[in-house]
């Protein structure tokens, strides 16, 4: 699946140059607009009531108090709207008897999860709200949760087993599968692991993926003005277009009546990839009271109520030949939900289910995925969606693999991986692998790292019995990304399509404004398309504005998310450019009095060939605009549109190593080094590159090693702040050695790939392989996430035999001590 380049790309004064942010000096001198910084004459301001339990029958609702409270506007409950609520929308079901339960907004008579809405009060003020909120007295009847993902799955009325749902008879919502056998992409992985057991290697493993929580800088925020002609919300989202569809499709308000802005939005990392109950509620009642209503939630709602990313478990088998040669990889997962199936939370196990292969050579392959509802916090897109989970099963079970035959990990992945002569290659999943060269970028990043002198470090101190081990992980990962072909996604049953939209403006000054459907969140779009732009057009990268996040500006667009803005938003800013191009040539060729063939175009100039008689795209822009001497029948007006669909995903790919110290006395572990090379293509700005990559690194180390929204029996949250979910901060990780190989994408013009998720999809597995590798010749070949050094202490002690009390699994994380892994030291905090 490859595309033709229509135009060859003229890398020159932008493309390639690190170019500080256009946005950052709005940002950080605190000249920009927050939702949350909104203030509408009239405005009216909302708190919400939330079910403190994770199951409960609402008995009743008393409302008086609260209603008489000062400055209360109004008190609304899930029975005074059920008829006009709606439910929130699945947008992928992942199977055509998906179980999907009703989502109003607003509880109507039984609350699902801890946190989950169930009044609401409106009020003159914030702090009223919030005060009045405190008087809305609710009756509960705390009914049996299902919280443990296991027995969730397990139960059903007969075993009296809890239901999240009880009307639905059972919690499990969906069962998916992909075999390779029946696809035709490949074998029957049951036949090769049987043949395996008899004369080969099979490896079973079972790895918990934690609950993780995306903890997002600016929180979530929502304003509606209902005054104008049109409906306008203000919302810090990922997806302003799909939400002004989605609010329409679920109100029955007219699209053309609805504007979304996402202004200034901090962070997402995919929790703001939702259409939340918030946002139709402040929708609802902005309509029903005819005034600018707003909410923006705080720091603990945030992390009770916003969506949760990962929590499964992976049940997988893997068999080989004796040597190493992989034969089969069977993959079975549980996928907590949580209490609801969310926009696309369904969906998030399905992408995964593509790359548990990575950048291998299996030839037999199934996956398949229980999707399972609980009492909890819903589930959908965290940091990487799927692929974190698939590309931590394999590299764990690939470094096993080296293990069982003796070898170094990275041997064994050589003997697997795809050659880079060897592409475009066909994947046992069945997607074409464009470009690659695992070689290298291996190469590289054993160069950088001192590979094999810290494997010598590591041998030295194994023989000298040293009670702080050394161990070296090793994560060689690709992804697929640029979230995109609609034809792929329709087949999968997904609700939309995935291609992108830009226009591009050229004004009678010479300037540019371009707008794209694309909203940033924080990824520099601003300033990596003024570079692509500039460069396309030949002129000055100051003279490019970018417009985006408004519905009523960028009137197209399918947004942000799954690493897709350049490779997709960006091939169609491309587009758009060259047909300006195209249009420009014309009038040029007219103005010049030659022929349009005998123009060449470079630098922002037209030449005619073999002379010095040339004009400038801006020169010609002002022509068209006074229109004085165009052709006949050509319109006045250079700017064009592109809408780009892509044909294929897009493939980044790399190599990180990880060097961890593990004290085997206390469990203490200690981030030694970490070094990346990733390939992502053609690069834009590499300033932005290496920005993406270190908070990538960050996110996926931290699942490693510190991060876990932890649940008790009751189905309380009781990792519910920022002193329990413990976040990394800068002074927590060591400087990361990065550097990139260069393998160009063929499937766009500009040769990029995706960089958005790579360093959370690669670090995963590369601490955690680091922290095993360091204890596995004691006998431990697994330390569940996070690794604690409780849990590491625990692993070992195990391993040697031994007993001792230890914290409950589902409890240790949020009482083990925080521990900074530049320093070597443990605090309650910071």
């Amino acid at each position: 699946m490859t595309a033709t380049q229509e135009r060859p790309t003229e890398t020159g004064r932008e493309i390639g140059r690190d170019r500080r942010r256009k946005e950052d000096q709005r940002l950080i001198t605190g000249r920009t607009r927050w939702t949350d910084n909104i203030t509408l004459p009239g405005m009216l301001h909302v708190a919400m009531v939330r079910s403190p339990f994770a199951h409960a029958r609402i008995a009743g609702i008393d409302t008086s108090v609260a209603q008489e409270s000062p400055n209360v506007v109004t008190v609304i409950t899930g029975a005074d709207v059920a008829d006009e609520q709606g439910s929130l929308p699945n947008a992928w079901p992942i199977t055509p008897d998906q179980v999907t339960p009703a989502h109003p907004p607003i509880a109507v008579d039984r609350a699902t999860f801890a946190g989950e809405i169930v009044a609401v009060v409106v009020a003159r003020s914030a702090a009223a709200a919030r005060d009045a909120a405190e008087l809305v007295d609710v009756e509960y009847e705390e009914l049996p949760a299902a919280v443990d993902l296991k027995e969730a799955a397990q139960a059903t009325p007969e075993n009296g087993g809890a239901l999240a749902h009880p009307e639905l008879g059972t919690n499990k919502s969906a069962f998916w599968v992909f075999d390779s056998a029946t696809a035709g992409t490949g074998g029957n992985v049951d036949e090769a692991i049987e043949k395996a057991r008899d004369d080969g290697i099979v490896i079973e493993r079972e790895y918990r993926q934690q609950r993780l929580i995306p903890a997002f800088m600016e929180p979530r925020s929502t304003v509606v003005d209902p005054t104008g002609e049109q409906i306008t919300m203000w919302s810090a989202t990922q997806i302003p277009h799909i939400l002004r569809f989605l609010l329409a499709a679920v109100t029955g308000v007219s699209e053309s009546k609805i504007r979304v802005i996402a202004p200034d939005v901090g962070g997402g990392f995919g929790g703001k990839l939702q259409t939340t109950p918030e946002e139709f509620i402040v929708f609802l009642l902005a309509r029903r009271l005819g005034k600018p209503v707003k909410y923006t939630e705080t720091r603990s709602e945030s992390l009770v109520a916003a969506h949760h990313g990962r929590d499964q478990w992976q049940k997988l088998t893997l068999s080989a030949e004796k040597d190493g040669t992989v034969t089969g990889f069977k993959v079975e997962l549980l996928a907590d939900l949580g209490s609801h199936v969310s926009l696309i939370g369904g969906g998030v196990p399905v992408l995964g289910a593509f790359m548990f292969n990575a950048i291998y050579k299996f030839p037999a392959y199934r996956f398949n995925v229980q999707t399972v509802l609980t009492n909890k916090t819903w589930t959908d897109a965290y940091r990487g969606a799927g692929r974190p989970e698939a590309t931590y099963a394999v590299e764990r079970m690939m470094d096993e693999l080296a293990a069982e035959v003796g070898v170094d990990p990275l041997q064994i992945r050589e003997k697997n991986w795809i050659t880079h002569d060897e592409f475009p290659f066909t994947s046992v999943c069945g997607l074409e692998y464009d470009s690659g060269n695992y070689e290298a970028a291996t190469a590289r990043a054993k160069e950088m790292f001192g590979y094999d002198e810290l494997r010598a470090e590591q041998k030295r101190r194994r023989e000298s019995g040293d009670p702080v081990q050394l161990g070296i992980g090793v994560s060689t990962f690709t992804e697929m990304c640029g979230l995109a072909p609609s034809r792929v996604l329709g087949s999968l049953d997904y609700g939309a399509g995935g291609w992108e939209h830009a226009s591009v403006r050229m004004l009678p000054t010479g300037k540019v404004e371009l707008l794209t459907g694309a909203s940033a969140h924080g990824q520099g779009h601003e300033t990596a398309f003024s570079q692509i732009v500039a460069d396309r057009l030949g002129v000055a990268f100051e003279d490019v504005e970018v417009l985006h996040g408004d519905t009523a500006i960028s009137h197209k667009g399918m947004d942000t998310y799954g690493s897709r803005s350049l490779v997709v938003g960006g091939e169609a800013v491309v587009k758009a450019a060259d047909k300006v191009i195209e249009k420009a040539k014309v009038i040029a060729a007219h103005l010049l009095e030659a022929s349009a063939d005998d123009l060449e175009f470079a630098g922002g100039r037209f030449q005619v060939k073999g002379t010095d008689q040339g004009m400038a795209i801006g020169e010609i822009a002002l022509a068209t605009f006074a229109a004085h001497n165009l052709p006949d029948g050509v319109e006045p007006s250079l700017d064009s549109d592109a809408t780009f669909d892509p044909v294929n995903f897009n493939y980044p790919h790399g190599t990180h190593l990880c060097a961890m110290e593990v004290d085997t006395e206390t469990g203490q572990v200690r981030m030694r080094k970490y070094a990346a090379c990733d390939d992502i293509g053609n690069i834009i700005n590499p300033l932005i590159v290496s920005g993406q990559v270190h908070g990538g690194l960050v996110q996926g180390i931290a699942q490693a090693l510190w991060e876990e929204a932890v649940y008790d029996d009751a189905g309380t949250l009781v990792s519910g702040s920022f002193v329990d979910y413990l976040l990394p901060t800068a002074a927590d990780t060591i400087s990361f050695d990065l550097d990139h190989t260069t393998s160009p994408a063929t499937t766009n013009t500009l040769g990029t790939k995706g960089v958005g998720e790579a360093g959370t999809i690669a670090s995963t597995p590369a601490v955690v392989n680091a922290v095993v590798d360091a204890v596995r010749h004691l006998g431990v070949n697994d330390v569940r996430m996070p690794c604690t050094p409780e849990r590491v202490w625990k692993a070992i002690n195990d391993a040697r035999g031994g007993g001792g009390d230890v914290v409950a699994a589902e409890t240790e994380a949020a009482a083990a001590p925080h521990f900074d892994a530049a320093e070597g030291t443990e605090g309650a905090g910071r």
